[in-house]
């Protein structure tokens, strides 16, 4: 597997969908291979990973024998670099933080977040102590943002810790880290999930759709009646169904799974 992977940071892989079958994973079976081929895939282009399948989860990534990815394959066993035991790295980090705002592989440093295209959300994000609060001197990222709501993401800082200037590798690499990260991501989501709480195949009548985009966005029933000009009842009737067909305990439940699932669009 090596032999096929370490290639150089003066070359380009030619062919992304080798690397993109490497990281597959189906089964937990499948997790140890495909971590240790993203680990190679980023140690052949002078950078290391960091992967969290749940950037609001505290529980860390682990193979088929509770092996942790990010220890045991990934590498970060030093004191002070196991960030996954710092419950409070999701809130503070630059890096999880800026997934929830961007989709797209982006690099970043002290200096600031480089993109494809301007996200002002970016911009007014502080980055004051990076190099303490994000435990790298800098990283291209991958945010692998998931059905339901999930966020996951995947760092790459580079193995020279004290290089800052990662536009080269973002221009080079950031299409391929996306693709190998998003497949990797997607597939342990998938082989690890044990229940299922969205039921399936869910369909939202337009009415039900526009009664819970309303009250996303803080309408009461009455309001709400007033705007569809539809009355107090009616507007009721159809936030209950919704709940029904949602398997929801109340209506806030309904309003976050209906936004879990798309129905709401970026205004809820």
């Amino acid at each position: 597997m090596a032999s096929r992977l370490a290639l150089g940071n003066d070359r380009k892989v030619t062919d992304d969908g080798d690397c993109a079958a490497l990281v597959t994973i189906r089964t937990i079976d499948d997790i140890h291979n495909a971590a240790t081929a993203l680990a190679e895939i980023a140690a052949a282009r002078g950078l290391r990973v960091a992967a969290c399948s749940d950037i609001a989860s505290k529980e860390p990534m682990v193979d088929a024998d509770g092996g942790i990815i990010n220890g045991e394959i990934f590498g970060w066993m030093v004191d002070g670099e196991r960030w996954w035991e710092d419950t409070r790295l999701a809130l503070s980090s630059p890096l999880p933080r800026a997934c929830r705002y961007e989709s797209e592989t982006f690099w970043c440093s002290a200096d600031g977040f480089h993109t494809h295209w301007r996200n002002k959300y970016l911009d007014e994000m502080s980055l004051v102590d990076f190099n303490k609060r994000a435990l790298c001197s800098a990283a291209i990222v991958v945010p692998v943002h998931l059905p339901f709501g999930q966020i996951g993401a995947v760092s790459f800082p580079p193995t020279d810790r004290d290089k800052t200037n990662l536009s080269n590798e973002f221009a080079a690499y950031g299409d391929l880290l996306g693709v190998v990260s998003r497949r990797f991501i997607a597939g342990y989501v998938g082989a690890m999930r044990t229940r299922q709480w969205m039921p399936s195949d869910c369909k939202l009548s337009k009415r039900e759709v526009e009664c819970l985009h309303w009250a996303a966005i803080g309408k009461t029933d009455k309001e709400i009646s007033l705007i569809l000009s539809r009355s107090h009842a009616t507007v009721r009737y159809h936030v209950h169904r919704a709940g029904e067909k949602l398997n929801s305990v109340n209506r806030s439940q309904t309003v976050f799974k209906a936004g879990q699932l798309g129905y709401l669009g970026a205004a809820s």
